[in-house]
Order: C-alpha cells, then structure tokens, then sequence
C-alpha cells in the first residue's frame, strides 16, 4: 500500500492525503458533523460544476475544436512574437474578467496549448500565461471571480462601483503580470521547445496526445518571427460544430441567463457525451471524470473548516488587524495571499472576511486582492490553479512545481504589492 502511496502523483497524494485528514477530522469529532454536513452542501454545486466542465473540455477538445481557435490565434499574430503575446495576454484578460477566471482556466488552457504547437514554442510560456492571468486579472467585476461577488455583497457595491473601485489596482496587477510573463517565460532563449533528454523525451513538453508538438514546429528559437499556420480543419466536422455549440451555450447562459454555473456546464457536457456517443462512443470513458479533484475539494474544505473550528479565525483577526490605513491594506493583503497558498483561497477569503471589521471596505477589497492575485505559487492555492493543473496533466504538458513556485512568489509578491498599492493612492 505504501509502495502503491509513493508511485501516484504529487497531487494524488495531496487528494488523498487531504480527504484522509478531513474524514479523520470528521471522526474523531474535532469537526462537528453538523459543520461537515453544511460545508459540503456548500460545495457540492462546485464539484457538479468541476466534474461536469472538466468532461465538457475534454470532448470539446477530442473534437479540435481548440485547435481551430489556436490556428487562428497564430495567424492573427502575423509571425510575431512580441504581438502573439500581446494577443494572449489580451485573450486570457478579457476572459478572466468578462467571464470567469475558472471558465479561462478549463475552457483558454487547452487553446493555449494547442497554440504552442503551431507557433513552434514551448507550451510552458503558453500555459503560464492562462494560470498567472487567470488568477491576477480577476479583480474587476463580480463575475471574474466568486470571490469578488461575495465583497461587492458585503461593501454594497453594483457591478459599475466594483470596477471604479478596481480598476487601478487591476491594471497594476496586469502590468506586473505582463512583466513577469515576459521575463520569465516569453523572452528570446526562454519560449524555445525544449531539448531532447537522454531518455528520447523532452521536458515539459508532450509528444502525443492532444498537446503534442508535431516534429515540423519544433525549431530554433532564433528570432522574433515565426511561420503563421494553416487554417486547421477539424477531421469530425459535425463532432466539432456539437461541441462548439455546446461551448457557446455554456458561455452564453453564464453570461446571459441566471443560471447557475453547474446547470450551465451538466447540460454542455450532456450535449457534447450524446454527440460522442453517436459519433465517437469510444471516446466516453470513465478517465473523462476528474477523480483527483472531486476527492482534493472536499478534503481541503473539511480540513479549513476544522481549522476555522479550533481558532483560524482569531488568528486571522489578530493577524489582519483593525487598521484601515496603508499598513492595515497591506497586512490584509499578505495575510489573504500568504494563507491562501498555505491552505486555498475560496476559504481563506471567506474566513479573512469575518475578521476584517465591518467598516474597513478598503482593507477588505485589499484582502481581495491579496486572494485574487496572490494564489499563484502553490498548486492548490485557488480552484483556477487546480483545474489549470488538471488540463495541463491532460494535455502531457509538465510544468516543474519549483519552477512553478520561484516565478509565482516573485509575480504574488510584486502583483499583490503594486496592486494594494493602486488601491491606497486611488481611495
């Protein structure tokens, strides 16, 4: 058993590690049943949503739809670099904030990915813009962030007021992003494919699946220029116009409609399975299903809440404070980012935001912003990490959890610190 234990993934043993540690909790009594039976009726909506999108994304990307937006993504670039990054960041911004930061997450990775083979680069600076700007371009509107529509609750602010209130703290956040992305990953001598190791594989990069770079874009990474592609023509036309379909509608009753987000994602899935199942019916499987994050959600919820049982939530008010000055922005905003890597930051929010006194709205929205942009180091530190991660692991595409950490501490220290920054000058 314990030899089974080692040979899982990383993540696999933090699911399991965490489910354990919850039901233990639950127990052995120091979480009442009660606090567990609510906070998973809290949740289950969440892991509809999860299991649902995640399946969605999967078939949506069997049917190429991903690789039809990526090749026309590349050919907007023209062949240049500087302006297909310029086009991401634009992409994956305008997502995250008009939509959902997870919707960008499940939905903009895979095109992300798909894109790195048709412009010849690595996926990594691909698959790192999706995740950093998924998180830090969050801050705008109610809609980008769940997060975001429990402040504009408790400071009593429209759609309209939370943006007038967040818009410099937002660009300030996008403006570092965009630094740190470049510096990091999209720079000459950063974005190449990576070398061939001695084991005929190369690093953070897949050579099958749905990701895999074909041998014909793998090249040198020795200008600013590349070679636009084709116009990518999927094999299945009616496999791909069903789940595009599906896609669209998920999007628009998110948007349009007051329907909730895994009624919205259930029926997309449907529509895509039932497409497969006449035209592709080996393709539905049970791996569809996202297993580790249904079983990680729940034990990370249970284990915050016995925490918030045995003294989180003094803790958070001790360490948060009662001033509403700079400093008092400041420490609310490394408290919710610190804590959020730690544990995750849909809990951490939601317990930082009972220890934030009643009238310090600027401490809280700088709370909010310590748990919008700061989760970015760890791999659990924000749902939109978790399914990033997921879509990721799919696709073939390994991002080094070291490397993942040392650039997301420098981005949630700079990010979070320009961005509270932008919120005390504008108050």
């Amino acid at each position: 058993m314990r030899a089974l234990f080692l040979r899982l993934h990383v993540l696999d043993r933090v699911a399991v590690g965490l489910v354990a540690a919850g039901l233990l909790c639950v127990a052995t009594g120091l979480l009442p049943t009660g606090s567990a039976s609510e906070a998973m009726t809290r949740i289950a909506p969440l892991l509809a949503f999860l299991g649902t999108v995640i399946v969605l994304a999967e078939l949506t990307s069997r049917a190429e739809v991903f690789d039809v937006i990526a090749a026309r993504v590349a050919r907007a670039g023209r062949g240049s670099y500087p302006l297909l990054f310029l086009l991401c960041v634009l992409f994956a911004s305008v997502t995250t904030i008009a939509l959902n930061l997870d919707t960008t997450a499940v939905l903009l990775t895979p095109v992300m990915l798909a894109l790195a083979s048709r412009v010849g680069i690595a996926p990594v600076p691909l698959a790192m813009t999706t995740v950093w700007l998924a998180n830090t371009a969050s801050l705008l509107l109610p809609v980008s962030n769940l997060t975001n529509l429990l402040a504009a609750n408790r400071v009593a602010l429209s759609p309209l007021g939370l943006a007038g209130r967040m818009w410099a703290p937002q660009l300030a956040a996008l403006a570092v992003t965009m630094a740190c992305l470049w510096l990091f990953f999209w720079r000459r001598g950063r974005r190449a494919v990576p070398a061939v190791d001695g084991s005929g594989l190369m690093a953070d990069v897949a050579l099958s699946g749905p990701g895999a770079a074909r041998a014909a874009d793998v090249r040198a990474d020795t200008a600013d220029r590349y070679v636009p592609p084709a116009v990518h023509r999927p094999a299945d036309p009616v496999l791909f116009r069903a789940c595009a379909l599906a896609c669209a509608g998920f999007l628009l009753a998110i948007l349009v409609a007051d329907v909730p987000l895994w009624m919205a994602s259930g029926t997309a899935a449907l529509v895509a399975v039932a497409a497969f199942t006449v035209r592709d019916r080996w393709a539905i499987r049970l791996s569809l299903v996202p297993w580790r994050l249904l079983v990680m959600v729940p034990g990370m919820f249970l284990v915050v809440e016995t925490f918030d049982a045995h003294g989180l939530h003094h803790l958070l008010a001790s360490a948060v404070g009662t001033g509403g000055g700079t400093l008092g922005l400041f420490r609310a905003a490394a408290v919710g980012g610190g804590l959020s890597n730690a544990l995750n930051n849909l809990p951490v929010y939601l317990a930082g935001e009972a220890a934030v006194p009643v009238g310090n709205h600027d401490q809280l929205l700088a709370l909010l912003v310590g748990t919008n942009a700061g989760p970015v180091i760890t791999p659990w530190a924000s749902l939109a990490t978790l399914l990033w991660y997921e879509r990721c692991h799919a696709y073939g595409v390994r991002v080094p959890v070291r490397r993942l950490m040392g650039t997301g501490a420098a981005l949630a220290v700079c990010a979070v610190g320009a961005a509270v920054a932008a919120l005390a000058l504008t108050r």
